[in-house]
């Protein structure tokens, strides 16, 4: 099982390598400006949450998360045009749903086994694992975040996190069969989202004189 959990691992880093990149696209960065935006949204999520665990930093036990990564970022801005294609596309936005369902859950249960701020620290930490490394590239490129675009991302991955907590307060002994049925749940709601263009409701603002 960790043998499947870290090549699903590589391929998810190097997925969000490449969606980070072609996200910031448009603004015309040059190859180095890719190579810090591309790294940041494949382990900034990670690294994120391992300073606030006060743990050794993952990638530092094992680079070679940080050479895919960059390898993915070169590759995407060579190739930009071939990763553009809307059918290319598509299915590495739904490899990068997988990456950030495994990360989520990776990220609670990490903070769960430390005993960091339970119950709500493992949500907190599993959501910033996912999505952290994203927020970060949106901020340095000056794009609108994640949380601010109304993409459907976000909440499949609280969601998955709330619930594998539960699953290890009340269910301990069924720990795995909740990570991988949490995971599935996590990438149901994304690919359904990237599916159907699903988006989070707007809040509308009355303007007044």
């Amino acid at each position: 099982m960790e043998q499947i959990q870290f090549w699903i691992s590589v391929i998810a880093t190097m997925a969000f390598a490449v969606t980070g990149v072609l996200a910031i696209a448009d603004r015309g960065v040059d190859l180095f400006g890719v190579l810090v935006l591309g790294l940041i949204t494949a382990i900034g999520g990670g690294t994120i949450r391992d300073i606030i665990l006060g743990a050794s930093v993952f990638w530092s036990e094992n680079q070679i998360y940080v050479w895919l990564a960059l390898g993915a970022s070169v590759l995407t801005f060579v190739a930009e045009s071939f990763f553009t294609q809307p059918q290319i596309y598509r299915w590495m936005l739904y490899i990068d749903g997988f990456g950030a369902a495994l990360f989520a859950i990776q990220g609670a249960d990490k903070a769960w086994s430390m005993g960091y701020g339970l119950p709500v620290g493992p949500v907190i930490l599993g959501v910033i694992t996912a999505i952290g490394g994203g927020l970060i590239r949106d901020i340095l490129a000056g794009r609108k975040t994640l949380i601010m675009s109304h993409e459907l991302y976000a909440i499949p991955v609280t969601l998955g996190c709330c619930a594998y907590v539960l699953v290890l307060n009340f269910a301990p002994l069924y720990a795995l069969e909740g990570s991988v049925l949490c995971m599935l749940g996590i990438f149901g709601l994304r690919a359904a989202a990237i599916y159907w263009d699903l988006r989070v409701p707007k809040m509308f603002i009355t303007k007044t004189r």
